[in-house]
């Protein structure tokens, strides 16, 4: 007799939806800006909901592990609650805290920020600095834009896709992007809706500088005579600098203008002038920026002797207004093409204390970088999300006087300053806010760590 098959394992039942309406308060905010509350023990994330309120809420997702809703009227409003300024706010995934007060959005990030440095940190900065603010609307310069034709709609989308979806926001108009794009959302779709290729451009990247709007247009297939003429006429109309993608990133052609100028900004008071390419990483709010800049070189303390260290230093957004008031200063950063930059920036602005090194700051290898064993005596931290917890101990050797980390993610801040407060004896001298996304739940903050 043939061995009977083995029984196989059940799969799991998703677990159904309730579609009921549920009525709760809102206890307290998420770290990325949802409401939570409590029913029948279950701990509920509740978009668009704000501490205090009591709302009516709809599951949109109902597991063991998790259990998402969103708002269906809100019963009693916060006294922090405002109306959204744009008219698809809730269903664009480009920002969601549009509902909440400015003031109170600055108040709600600086609390993340302390909590976080206090909860993973285990310790408080001894003078929160005043929140850093700039533009509130149409303050950002760089983004990257989806490019979807639907066929039901015979309609060509271009936007944000929608929260939690690959879907483009259907909208005329952007709040948050620089209004020579935001303004002009609903032409791009009329002017891609009337070409051969209209299925075959899934993205334009926004690069807006000093001195130009530039969009790229990422092409899948070859673009006829026809599609290129149209885009050339919109370019003109509209004065901006359109060029084309059809490989890598940095493998462009400049269909109008010919041979178009380099993209700019200028910083420390229009002394120093950063050239850049559009797909380049860059500050996205360049006023908060300039800002953020004064900030840093403040908490720094630069004296004429000093040799400052920036690590993850870009294109030398720090590094070259550091230079200018001190000894020397030495950039490190992972991407080989932004180092050169960096280096004809440096060029560029007559400044030849400055130099750059490529290295992969996340690598074992580093130990032995010859950079790494030159004296150094204060540093600057500009990491990405995942912070800088490899390189400290490294760092610490030297032991700089004094350290000013820029960060985007309060909460590999928090860990990082916990190594450099209860492991290696620095103070948290000050730490506070930047307000770099408007109307997100995204936190960029500064601290300050003296030995």
């Amino acid at each position: 007799m043939m061995q009977a098959d083995k029984a196989r394992p059940r799969r799991r039942r998703r677990k159904r939806i309730p579609d009921t309406i549920v009525e709760a308060r809102i206890e307290t905010l998420s770290d990325d800006g949802r409401g939570i509350a409590h029913v029948d023990e279950r701990t509920v994330f509740v978009s668009q909901a704000l501490p205090g309120e009591v709302v009516r809420f709809q599951y949109t997702r109902y597991s063991n592990k998790l259990t998402e809703a969103k708002v269906a009227e809100v019963v009693e409003a916060s006294p922090d609650r405002v109306e959204a300024r744009c008219p698809v706010f809730g269903v664009c995934g480009g920002c969601n805290q549009q509902h909440i007060d400015h003031d109170a959005q600055i108040a709600i990030k600086q609390r993340a920020l302390l909590q976080q440095l206090e909860r993973i940190g285990k310790l408080q900065p001894e003078t929160v600095l005043p929140p850093l603010t700039g533009p509130v609307w149409q303050y950002r310069h760089k983004a990257r834009l989806g490019v979807r034709y639907v066929a039901k709609k015979d309609k060509v989308l271009v936007g944000f896709r929608e929260r939690g979806s690959s879907f483009i926001t259907d909208t005329p108009r952007c709040e948050i992007l620089h209004p020579s794009v935001g303004g002009i959302l609903d032409e791009l779709s009329v002017l891609i809706g009337g070409m051969q290729a209209r299925q075959h451009i899934p993205q334009i990247e926004v690069a807006v500088g000093d001195n130009q709007t530039v969009l790229v247009f990422r092409h899948l297939v070859e673009l006829e005579q026809g599609d290129r003429e149209r885009l050339q006429v919109f370019a003109e109309q509209h004065n901006i600098v359109c060029l084309l993608q059809a490989g890598k990133p940095d493998q462009l052609e400049a269909l109008h203008p010919a041979n178009p100028e380099p993209l700019y900004y200028r910083i420390d008071d229009n002394s120093i002038r950063i050239e850049f390419a559009p797909a380049d990483f860059t500050q996205v709010n360049p006023e908060l920026n300039r800002n953020m800049l004064a900030q840093a070189i403040e908490l720094m303390q630069l004296e004429a002797d000093d040799e400052v260290l920036d690590l993850f230093s870009g294109l030398g957004n720090f590094s070259l207004p550091m230079a200018k008031r001190c000894k020397s200063v030495t950039g490190v950063e992972g991407a080989a093409s932004m180092v050169k930059k960096a280096r004809d920036n440096a060029a560029l602005n007559h400044i030849e204390n400055a130099s750059f090194v490529c290295a992969d700051l996340y690598s074992d290898e580093i130990t032995y970088a010859p950079w790494l064993k030159q004296p150094f005596n204060k540093v600057l931290l500009d990491p990405p999300r995942s912070g800088a917890a490899e390189i400290i101990p490294l760092l610490v050797k030297n032991q700089p006087e004094r350290i000013v980390y820029v960060s985007c993610h309060p909460a590999t801040l928090a860990r990082d300053a916990g190594m450099l407060v209860n492991d290696y004896g620095y103070r948290c001298v000050s730490a506070g806010i930047m307000d770099m996304f408007p109307h997100t739940a995204h936190v960029e903050s500064i601290a300050v760590f003296e030995k």
